[in-house]
């Protein structure tokens, strides 16, 4: 079924060695992609598109060889041996109608939903699924996993599903972001550089070495010449969201963070999880051994730094209101107090978001931090990185 796949590939200008295409079968006989479309699409273009330059011959070519693959019932592709066990478990995982939905309440306020989790602790004593009560799988109770609820805590589930759990139970790693990332960072870049070229000092003119010589070797005597001095002396504090959500941007904001190292000598970067509170880290496979007091970050560095934060703004509303309402902690300080303590301290500050500009108005948190930096929130477009830089300006 995928030598036509290949005709298709050839026929729409897509370079496919034999030796790319014996790799996407191994590829495929080691189970990297599920048994979905979408899954052998990202699994194939991975191995086999090696310029961004062919990625629409390459969709152009995939649409024409498997168009329709989708209605295919999946009895007829996998057999019961090929069923991994963590689905078979899940089965019994309920399934609601954007009506049903719609009928669950929340559970009225955060000091309540924490009273009710003590309470089901206490009164629990074993194992339950699909209910609405208590601490278990598969249900609409506030705490547990693979169910829903309006507003809980989610306990023993590996990610997100909805995006609406209050606190998350589970210790769960980031991963730094690679400022060694180029692909697709070169726009960026040149959005940068407006910041760049604002924060030039020094003397107006230094010892050209190179220039000097040559002169000197052709003229016979010694002939000084110099130039402009080009020393960049701007200074950015860059505060970076990790996790939860913020895995759907993992490449643009990866991006951003390479072209911000390659554009700026004095950076210095700060990891938080979701809103900002009492700690950041600088590494997050330590993050919650080698912890930075906010309060340290806050009198290290000056009112000249150029202070951006980078994250979605996608929350409970109770993480930037309320003292515990962090998602992962007991935050003794609500985290919005953190923010415009923040936004004190540094008066060039500004939010990029990667959420599209379009959805801001469906998320209640993200009208709430765009409130507290005075409507400095753009979105991580180029047209919003360019606005961002003549704000900073």
């Amino acid at each position: 079924m995928f030598i036509p796949f290949l005709d298709s590939l050839r026929r729409q200008g897509v370079p496919v060695s034999l030796r790319e295409w014996l790799d996407l079968m191994g590829g495929m006989q080691a189970g990297l992609a599920d048994w979905s479309v979408d899954g052998f699409y990202h699994l194939s273009r991975l191995v086999l598109v090696k310029d961004e330059r062919h990625i629409d011959r390459f969709d152009r070519a995939f649409a024409e060889a498997f168009s329709g693959m989708e209605q295919i019932p999946l009895e007829a592709l996998v057999t019961e041996q090929a069923i991994p066990r963590e689905w078979l478990e899940k089965l019994a995982e309920k399934l609601l109608t954007k009506a049903e939905k719609a009928e669950l309440q929340g559970s009225g306020s955060f000091d309540e939903l924490m009273k009710k989790l003590r309470e089901r602790l206490a009164e629990q004593q074993g194992r339950h699924q699909g209910g609405s009560k208590w601490i278990g799988t598969a249900g609409t109770s506030p705490f547990g996993a693979y169910g829903f609820n309006p507003e809980g805590v989610r306990i023993g589930q590996d990610e997100s599903r909805h995006r609406r759990a209050v606190k998350v139970w589970d210790k769960r790693e980031f991963r730094d972001f690679d400022d060694n990332v180029e692909l697709g960072t070169r726009n960026i870049k040149v959005a940068l550089k407006r910041l760049r070229q604002w924060a030039r000092h020094g003397a107006e003119d230094e010892l050209d070495l190179p220039a000097t010589i040559r002169a000197t070797a052709d003229h016979g005597y010694i002939d000084v010449q110099t130039r402009p001095e080009r020393r960049n002396a701007v200074k950015v504090l860059l505060f970076l969201d990790v996790g939860g959500s913020m895995d759907d941007h993992i490449r643009v904001v990866d991006e951003l963070f390479s072209a911000a190292r390659a554009e700026f000598k004095h950076m210095e970067h700060f990891y938080f999880h979701n809103c900002l509170y009492e700690g950041v880290w600088t590494d997050n496979r330590r993050r919650w051994t080698e912890q930075t007091p906010t309060w340290d970050v806050l009198h290290r560095f000056g009112r000249d730094y150029k202070c951006i934060f980078v994250g979605d703004a996608s929350m409970s509303p109770y993480e930037i209101a309320v003292p515990g309402g962090a998602n992962e902690h007991w935050n003794p300080e609500a985290g919005e107090v953190w923010l415009r303590r923040a936004v004190e301290t540094w008066p060039d500050h500004i939010w990029l978001n990667p959420v599209p500009q379009a959805h801001w108005g469906y998320t209640q948190s993200i009208a709430m931090i765009g409130n507290i930096f005075e409507n400095r929130m753009m979105p991580m477009t180029l047209d919003g990185l360019t606005q961002a830089m003549r704000i900073l300006g």
